[in-house]
């Protein structure tokens, strides 16, 4: 407009070419304030979605934006023949190119977005709030997943056994339990495994890492689950709880092991003579009874023995505990009243005074008891021997 006004006051030319000029600037000027700068690129937030009313700065992204709305996917992969909305951050999985680099931990990442949500990490900015319980996220997609806790969505859903998921990352990873797929391999000794978490978790038995660290008395550990396991020793914690009996234990490992004395459940054999046992532990004790030290109680050898007394025993399991006697040591300890113990075994049974549980129940006449050797003893009046349960 400045240069049309410079030429016309340089320059004798009719009036009504000068009228002509002026409405044509005019025009333009109008037609850039809609749709672009004077620069001639897109200004800001010209472009709205007419789905979402979402604003674009650029017709381009506006073109590319309603294609999440319409589903069209114009773009063929030439490598797998997918079809994309846009192809070439796709393309980048064939190629490994990640053009995109953290300053912070030089890590590379395929795309831009990719890129900012890492970022956050080390920034701990949570820009996506939970309108429910206003927990923070990183990423919006984690928002999404995490708003199904309290919708109880679950949409996708395993064509194998129907059963339900929350997100398709959850979905994909219980496929695998049916198809026996493990592609995350582990270099050192080629073991696999179906998760990407499970691979890094199992590395560290090869490094040695320990990177998670306890406040409370500085003990390392490999995995943030084990970090929290063990910190229910200083909380005090019991999250899990048996429905039969209403005692509570630390971990889910041991509620479970504890359920098989209600279900009387065996799960563990032994090979060799097909014994079966509540617990692995306990099976892999008596394993030793058929080869190595425990194959002295078939062979009747005892060659450990106690210097205070002479007495002899079969395994130094057996010898260690049996100096307790001489020692007085008593490292088992009672958390409700702090008396100690020899054994766990007796702490277990002890336990049970205070939590009332009484697994081992009498066959003929359901009378319930605390320890094995009193159902024993009362099954004698019945001329038969107990059951455990």
């Amino acid at each position: 407009m400045r240069a049309i006004q410079r030429f016309i006051n340089a320059t004798t030319i009719p009036t009504q070419w000068i009228l002509s000029l002026t409405n044509m600037a005019t025009s333009a000027g109008s037609h850039l304030k809609q749709g672009e700068g004077e620069d001639g690129q897109d200004s800001p937030h010209t472009h709205k979605c007419s789905h979402c009313d979402k604003e674009f700065r650029f017709k381009s992204k506006l073109n590319r934006h309603l294609r999440t709305h319409t589903g069209e996917r114009p773009y063929s992969c030439r490598e797998c023949n997918k079809q994309f909305s846009h192809l070439k951050r796709h393309m980048r999985t064939h190629t490994g190119e990640k053009p995109y680099r953290c300053e912070e931990c030089s890590r590379q990442f395929t795309t831009l977005s990719n890129l900012k949500s890492h970022v956050r990490i080390h920034t701990d900015e949570k820009p996506y709030s939970c309108e429910e319980c206003s927990r923070q996220f990183s990423r919006l997609g984690d928002l999404r997943r995490h708003m199904r806790t309290h919708t109880g969505e679950k949409p996708h859903r395993c064509e194998e056994c129907s059963r339900k998921f929350s997100s398709l990352s959850e979905l994909k990873m219980h496929i695998r339990t049916h198809t026996g797929e493990k592609p995350h391999k582990c270099e050192q000794c080629n073991k696999g495994f179906s998760q990407s978490t499970h691979l890094k978790r199992h590395k560290r038995t090869h490094t040695g890492e320990n990177p998670y660290r306890c406040e409370e008395c500085s003990k390392r550990f490999n995995t943030v689950s084990n970090l929290k396991r063990h910190m229910r020793t200083h909380t005090g914690e019991k999250p899990y709880r048996c429905d039969e009996c209403s005692r509570q234990f630390t971990t889910l490992t041991n509620l479970k092991s504890h359920m098989r004395t209600h279900t009387g459940e065996k799960p563990y054999m032994c090979e060799k003579c097909s014994k079966q046992f509540r617990q692995w532990s306990t099976l892999k004790k008596h394993m030793k009874t058929h080869g190595g030290e425990g194959q002295r109680t078939h062979t009747g050898e005892i060659p450990y023995r106690c210097e205070e007394c002479s007495k002899r025993f079969n395994t130094v399991f057996n010898l260690k505990r049996h100096m307790r006697t001489h020692t007085g040591e008593k490292p088992y300890r009672c958390d409700e009243c702090s008396r100690q113990f020899t054994t766990l075994t007796n702490l277990k049974s002890h336990i049970r005074i205070h939590t009332g549980e009484k697994p081992y129940r009498c066959e003929e006449c359901s009378k319930r008891f605390r320890q094995w050797s009193t159902v024993k003893k009362h099954m004698k009046t019945h001329g038969g021997e107990g059951q455990h349960v």
